[in-house]
């Protein structure tokens, strides 16, 4: 520990080049962010080093990587900066029509583009100096358990790799903030016209041809898993990437997708792509508005947390209110 006469000689500013240089893992980028020279950063590194008594991060081809201690040091150091800012952020009201913070958003992106819209319309009245950066998340491979598979999520957002983070699970450990947005279903969406609109049967659903959201091309998922429980199963024709990817490809093929019900209610009229309800039980999962505990000492974050968390974001979307129905 640190004593007194140790404290006095710190210089907060390298708990910051800490934290960045933690996020970048390069000496160069930390350097931009920070508006340094890269000597600079190596200088302050250096004095780090002898602070603390570790070298924090060792060289590598690619840039730099933390040592154990650094690892174990990157939350500490993160609540200490959250506290730090929590405290300047008083000093000085926050004043959302007056602000010109940038917040950063993370959220796969069945969600970002659900929350977006309301968020926008919100920040053009009551803030607008106030830019938005939304960040996707994408679940770690290989894990079935959400706790598992958004793990890799909330370790980014308490490195500070963004402001807040939405994600589809409901286990959050303590140490977060948690805020229900909503609670999302999948259906089954198909260009407008499709015959399975007609007869939304299973043995119809099981005889398509269908796509599949998927970041690694990966074709099976939670339908599948439900299918099997009857022994069925389907042909996935496709794989994309994306969510607004699907549509467009729904709207010009006879395949259809299991798609998040709030996210088709948002855009699927403009695509031309029109759900139905699954003719099999699908699950349901709880969309997690989820910040630190501790960051919501900055009253900047805690108006943003409370603006998303906001009825607004429960309005029924703009196309459902001219008459799309999910049939």
């Amino acid at each position: 520990m640190l004593n007194q006469t140790d404290l006095s000689r710190i210089d907060l500013n390298l708990l910051v080049l800490f934290e960045i240089v933690f996020q970048e893992r390069h000496v160069g980028r930390s350097a931009q962010r920070l508006h340094l020279s890269s000597s600079a950063v190596s200088h302050g590194l250096g004095r780090l080093r002898a602070l603390l008594g570790d070298p924090l991060f060792l060289k590598t081809p690619k840039g730099v990587v933390p040592t154990e201690r650094a690892l174990q040091l990157s939350t500490s150091v993160a609540e200490i900066l959250a506290r730090v800012r929590g405290v300047v952020s008083t000093a000085i009201p926050f004043d959302p029509r007056q602000s010109t913070r940038r917040f950063v958003i993370g959220a796969p992106d069945g969600i970002s583009s659900v929350i977006l819209p309301p968020l926008l319309e919100t920040l053009r009245g009551a803030a607008p100096g106030i830019d938005v950066g939304i960040r996707q998340l994408l679940p770690t491979q290989g894990f079935s358990v959400p706790h598992l598979a958004w793990k890799d999520a909330l370790k980014e957002l308490e490195d500070r790799a963004m402001d807040v983070a939405i994600v589809p699970f409901d286990d959050i450990p303590v140490r977060f903030h948690k805020a229900k947005l909503y609670e999302e279903e999948f259906v089954i969406a198909s260009g407008k016209g499709h015959s399975f609109q007609r007869n939304p049967t299973l043995k119809r659903f099981c005889e398509l041809e269908h796509l599949v959201v998927s970041h690694t091309g990966d074709v099976s998922g939670f339908v599948d898993v439900e299918l099997a429980k009857k022994g069925l199963s389907r042909r996935v024709a496709l794989t994309v990437p994306n969510f607004m990817f699907a549509l467009s490809v729904l709207a010009e093929t006879e395949l259809v997708s299991a798609l998040p019900k709030r996210f088709v209610e948002v855009h699927g009229v403009r695509f031309g792509v029109i759900a139905v309800k699954a003719p099999l039980p699908l699950p349901r999962f709880p969309i997690n508005l989820v910040v630190p505990k501790v960051a919501m000492m900055d009253a900047g974050l805690a108006w943003l947390v409370q603006t998303l968390a906001s009825p607004r974001t429960e309005e029924r979307p703009r196309n459902q209110r001219r008459g799309m129905h999910i049939r």
